[in-house]
């Protein structure tokens, strides 16, 4: 019986300063989770582009000449949709056969 009567709660006080915390920490890290969101879109095209010039290289291979982008997508090389990385640059295919992307404006 009497280590019910001895047993205490939160105080409103300790509360707010765990809420107050959390907080700060989150304050802290939602900065941090928006940079790295950009890091991530770059990390994409990158690793998009290197998708494309395998691709390139494939249908070099297959047709014996360099491709356009609408090469690619018309022999189903890539699909309909995919002629440009994740973050909305532009992708490009020199006559040489390099891929590349440039910021869309």
């Amino acid at each position: 019986m009497r280590l019910l009567k001895n047993q205490r709660g939160f105080t409103l006080i300790e509360m707010l300063i765990v809420m107050l915390i959390i907080t700060v920490l989150i304050a802290i890290a939602i900065p941090n989770v928006t940079k790295q969101s950009s890091a991530v879109d770059e990390k994409g095209c990158k690793a998009y582009v290197q998708m494309v010039q395998g691709q390139v290289e494939s249908y070099r291979m297959d047709m014996k000449a360099v491709p356009t982008l609408a090469n690619l997508v018309t022999e189903g090389y890539l699909k309909t949709g995919e002629t440009e990385c994740p973050n909305g640059d532009a992708v490009n295919i020199s006559v040489d056969g390099v891929v590349t992307s440039t910021k869309s404006s």
